[in-house]
């Protein structure tokens, strides 16, 4: 039988309810497996030992009297670090919310309690999810599990790492413009982004908010299906949340549904590595020979992904870090002399250089005489992008595409080249401006042992079908069982 932490969270739950393991049996597990690998991976930059036992006891407690919330109930699930724990760090891994304790639940949070999951440990990330590595970090660099010298992705770098290192069997991250895919193909596990507006932002560290999105990290596409029926449901708190009725994501992973899957012709050109090319192309003849039919469809306005997005983000995040001034909360200098002199010496002291850019970029573009030159432009740009997606769907049920153009990078390859960095997300940044739901599963490796990632991009709100396209084809390879040596 396999060690408690190689298995998927459904595996685990099935155990839970067959009586043949304990819920504090598999924590103490995972625990074990992070005194065993963390300090080479580096994916947490904390965790309560006593307080996840002690969670998992109370999942025992219930379980004895017959009080089981479902499936997450007794399993662990480790958060990203700007998604608030009452009680628990809240740090964006910035140096300005260092010691930072959240006074109140996530909604995420608040519904994965009311479920009885084991919520334990803050995984590292790109400062306030800026970055494409994990190497913005204000505290730590994580490393590739399947490469220590390489990085993870990013921005949720931690969060993929954890589940690659078999840390932990769940995790959620966030996805601004591909800082859940990206990380999850470059670490080879599962990693999916919602429809935006299908989980409440509430209690998420805000960088965009406008394309900001939980979602979770899994094994397997089924994990994934289980952890997302946890997080998804209206909020009243987040004016952008939907109400819909809700289908039951796991039971709809089989189907015998053929798919006309479309493959646009421009994430297929210059800067995509050859040997992730060959992957995906392989992974496209997988699909036909299930049956499939297979499109090529356009989506012409591709090339504006980048320049539009590295203005409205930015714009977005110079508004959101405004309330890191010094005098509400977090990091306050010692030297300032008066109040402006608190804001300038607090912010000069805590934020790092990523996150300086970004907002000095974010507020030029929404300075007077720049406004409209700039991101009302990228306004319309985005606006066209959603129609060029809206227009393929038409002709097809999802797109498949590469989820990175390469395979994970060497720490300190790009650092000093941001324009080489933002090139790394763009597969992934249109499906975050058109506010669509995509998935990235692993589908091969590089000849030096690199995981190498699918995209699929589904309709709006329906994940149901976009993860059971992922699933048809994760059934036919064993990519996604493969872990790294640590």
């Amino acid at each position: 039988m396999p060690e408690l932490y190689e298995q998927t969270a459904a595996e685990l739950s099935a155990l839970l309810d067959a009586g043949e393991v304990s819920s504090k049996e598999i924590m103490s597990a995972f625990l074990s497996r992070i005194d065993s690998v963390e300090s080479k991976v580096r994916s947490f930059n904390s965790f309560d030992r006593e307080d996840a036992l002690k969670q998992a006891e109370a999942a025992d407690a219930r379980r004895s009297q017959g009080a089981v919330k479902g499936p997450l109930d007794g399993i662990p699930v480790a958060l990203k670090d700007v998604i608030a724990v009452k009680d628990q760090p809240l740090t964006a891994s910035s140096k300005i919310l260092k010691d930072f304790v959240s006074p109140y639940d996530a909604h995420v949070t608040e519904l994965l309690k009311e479920q009885g999951a084991v919520l334990f440990g803050r995984l590292n990330l790109d400062e306030f999810a800026m970055g494409s590595s994990t190497e913005n970090s204000g505290f730590q660099r994580t490393c590739n599990p399947w490469d220590l010298e390489r990085i993870p992705g990013g921005s949720s770098g931690g969060s993929a790492a954890a589940i690659s290192a078999l840390e932990a069997p769940l995790t959620l991250g966030s996805d601004t413009g591909g800082s859940i895919r990206q990380p999850a193909s470059l670490c080879g596990c599962v990693g999916m982004k919602p429809t935006y507006g299908l989980v409440s932002r509430y209690g998420l560290i805000a960088f965009a908010s406008s394309l900001d999105q939980i979602g979770p990290f899994a094994k397997s596409v089924e994990d994934a299906a289980i952890l997302l029926q946890g997080i998804v449901g209206h909020d009243r708190r987040d004016s952008t949340s939907i109400k819909m009725e809700i289908p039951d994501y796991r039971a709809a992973l089989t189907t015998d549904k053929k798919w006309r899957l479309g493959v646009p012709k421009e994430y297929f050109g210059e800067g995509l590595d050859p040997e992730v090319r060959a992957a995906i192309d392989a992974a496209i003849k997988s699909y036909e020979a299930m049956g499939h039919e297979i499109v090529e469809v356009s989506l012409p306005t591709t090339d504006l992904a980048v320049p539009v997005y590295y203005i409205l983000a930015p714009a977005e995040a110079s508004s959101n870090l405004s309330r890191y001034d010094g005098i509400r909360y977090g990091h306050r200098s010692a030297e300032a002399k008066d109040a402006i002199d608190v804001y300038y010496k607090s912010r000069a002291e805590g934020f790092g250089p990523e996150v300086k850019r970004r907002i000095i970029l974010g507020s030029y573009v929404l300075s007077s005489g720049y406004y409209d030159a700039y991101y009302l432009k990228a306004q319309k740009a985005r606006t066209i992008i959603r129609n060029d997606f809206n227009a393929a769907f038409e002709q097809c049920d999802a797109l498949l595409t590469p989820t990175s153009p390469t395979a994970a990078f060497k720490a300190g390859e790009k650092a000093d080249d941001p324009l080489s960095m933002y090139l790394s997300d763009i597969f992934t940044i249109n499906v975050n401006l058109a506010g669509l739901p995509g998935i990235s599963v692993p589908c091969g490796f590089t000849s030096g042992g690199l995981p190498i990632g699918l995209q699929i991009i589904g309709k709006a709100f329906q994940e149901a079908e976009m993860m059971a396209i992922a699933h048809a084809y994760e059934k036919q390879h064993d990519w996604s069982k493969r872990t790294p040596a640590l």
